[in-house]
């Protein structure tokens, strides 16, 4: 896929995995969209990278639907997509309190597997009426799993569900799209610098660091955005998750 020119979506683009990612399609020469809850995170960014923020709840049909027309309206039709829009809170099945609230659930898996569904879904449709590149493609739709998925730990049964399902749809939808040319793959990322673990005691990051058996530290959210240019950039990468966690298998707890 060539990035130069390409028009790119990025949910969760104001911040994080998200952010970085936006930067390194906008300095590959993208016209990047920033999909974003919090508007005024991704226009920061935008506002730096020469793209534009879009407000977008990604669990929602009609607010997809309108963040989607509204970048269409400014860039054009997208040829990629990223999506690195979630949440993660961790919740026990049985707590102190009691049992988790069904809504504490239900709220992960709209966001982090119906969202990117709903996401691939708008992509797809506008992006299999595109004229095919020279390499043949038309698009690239690129979701953001996590370890969880493969070894999710105690309190990440909503988290862990829903990253299973997003490592479970990749295949099916990268053969049903084949046939529009537009290729979907995953990437699973371990331990990163998020704001999330950044807002953690140094000490408490440096030892989840020292639990990644090489490099032992915690993933730079550039590195993600790296392996998104090398998914973008290798038309054989179709249909597969990736793994970027510095060889973590993690613990239960």
């Amino acid at each position: 896929m060539k990035i130069d020119g390409a028009a790119a979506l990025v949910t969760g683009g104001g911040s994080g995995l998200g952010e970085a990612t936006a930067r390194a399609l906008a300095a590959a020469g993208a016209r990047v969209a920033l999909l974003d809850f919090n508007l005024e995170a991704a226009a920061a960014v935008a506002a730096e990278i020469g793209g534009i923020a879009v407000k977008c709840d990604v669990a929602s049909a009609a607010s997809a639907e309108a963040a989607v027309a509204q970048a269409a309206a400014q860039h054009g039709p997208a040829r990629i997509l990223v999506n690195c829009a979630g949440i993660g809170p961790a919740k026990k099945i049985l707590g102190k309190a009691g049992t988790m609230p069904l809504e504490d659930f239900a709220r992960v898996i709209e966001v982090n597997l119906i969202g990117s569904f709903n996401m691939l879904r708008l992509f797809a449709a506008s992006a299999a009426v595109l004229e095919p590149l020279e390499s043949g493609e038309r698009g690239v739709a690129i979701n953001t799993a996590s370890i969880a998925a493969y070894d999710g730990q105690i309190g990440q049964t909503a988290y862990a569900a829903s990253k299973g399902g997003v490592v479970g749809l990749t295949l099916p939808a990268a053969r049903e799209l084949a046939a529009n040319a537009i290729r979907v793959c995953t990437i699973a990322p371990g331990i990163f610098e998020t704001a999330m673990l950044k807002g953690l005691p140094q000490a408490a990051q440096d030892s989840l660091g020292v639990a990644v058996p090489f490099p032992s530290r915690l993933g730079r959210p550039s590195e993600y955005a790296s392996l998104v240019l090398h998914i973008l950039g290798n038309e054989m990468l179709n249909g597969e998750t990736i793994r970027l966690d510095g060889a973590l298998r993690m613990a239960p707890k």
